[in-house]
């Protein structure tokens, strides 16, 4: 069997990767700065949202191609035929944030937000949530049923620890230099279900090659969920353990919080959510059981980020709000001039 994976380099693909090589199958990765072949997988070095380049890749035979790239909408739809009449089976990496709030755990049949929404200002977007929902509404108009449906929901592993809506950059990084983490009360006391990378892949691999699994949708997520205040907690006890102080935190209002993060469609309709998931369509063919229970497996992978720590960039804008939140600064970490300017704007001046 030959898989291809588009923009497979993240915490799903690199795992999924290694899981198919390891099962003799060959595996190709589409990625802008890696080429040549490493432990049974063959990178192709190129920009897969590059339709010249796409087009040169699949003109190679491929039993199934899983899709990682994020698309808008018009890129999606220019692309999706040919994507689908290259291939046997097309996996398309969509999102559980598709689906609406939910009193009953969550199963693919749940309404999405795109169906029953009613607010004018975020239908007009094309926030995450919709744009995943409105290329899944392509799938289903293609005339093609050689297609599987992924939503996987929030996902961890050594280099992405998520808290509410905040990056690892957003939280962690304060943590590290002694600032205070702002958290939202709110998102606290909402529950969610942060699922290890690996076990996604897992889930993945098992749809691989499957025809029934051909025109259906699964969302793959661990059994357990927990709250965020309780991922927070897991968090700061590790950061205990690794530095012999706990860091400070404080719980702002909604209100307040959104003055630090201006995602707000991201909160409103998908972290202000409690996220648990009925599982017994991708049991089928994975067993969910043997999931990494979450809070085992963010202090694992928190561990094993603080071995190594590696940071990607800063938004020294926001860090500024949460400093004026504080009364801390983060101005001394600020290494560009233009930076430091764009901090003490945002911590001093404006609003």
């Amino acid at each position: 069997m030959r898989v291809l994976l588009l923009g497979g380099t993240g915490a799903m693909g690199s795992h999924l990767a290694t899981l198919l090589a390891n099962d003799g199958v060959e595996v190709a990765i589409t990625s802008r700065t890696r080429s040549g072949e490493s432990r049974k997988v063959r990178y192709l070095r190129g920009n897969a949202h590059d339709k010249n380049f796409l087009a040169e890749v699949l003109s190679e035979p491929w039993d199934a191609i899983v899709d990682f790239m994020v698309y808008n909408t018009p890129a999606f739809a220019a692309r999706v035929q040919l994507l689908l009449e290259s291939t046997a089976q097309y996996l398309f990496i969509s999102s559980a944030r598709v689906y609406a709030d939910s009193a009953t755990l969550i199963t693919e049949d749940s309404p999405r937000l795109l169906d029953i929404s009613s607010d004018k200002g975020f239908l007009a977007t094309d926030e995450y949530a919709l744009t995943k929902a409105r290329q899944e509404n392509i799938l289903l108009a293609s005339g093609r049923n050689n297609w599987t449906i992924i939503r996987p929901y929030i996902t961890y592993g050594e280099e992405r620890l998520q808290l509410g809506v905040l990056e690892k950059e957003g939280w962690l990084y304060r943590a590290m230099k002694g600032r205070t983490i702002v958290f939202s009360t709110d998102i606290a006391e909402k529950k969610t279900t942060l699922t290890y990378g690996l076990d996604v892949s897992q889930g993945i691999r098992a749809v691989i090659g499957q025809a029934s699994a051909l025109g259906e949708a699964f969302h793959i997520t661990a059994d357990h969920s927990l709250t965020w205040g309780k991922a927070l907690s897991v968090y700061m006890d590790v950061l205990e353990e690794y530095s012999g102080r706990r860091p400070k935190v404080i719980l702002r209002s909604m209100k307040e919080f959104e003055k630090t993060h201006s995602a707000q469609y991201q909160v409103r309709y998908d972290r202000l959510f409690n996220r648990v998931f009925d599982n017994k369509k991708i049991g089928r063919y994975v067993a969910t059981s043997s999931f990494t229970e979450p809070e085992a497996g963010l202090r694992k992978c928190l561990k094993a980020f603080l071995a190594a720590p590696n940071f990607n960039n800063v938004g020294w804008r926001v860090e500024a709000r949460k400093d004026k939140q504080t009364g801390e600064s983060s101005l001394r970490d600020v290494s560009s001039m233009k930076g430091k300017i764009k901090y003490l704007l945002c911590r001093y001046i404006l609003r």
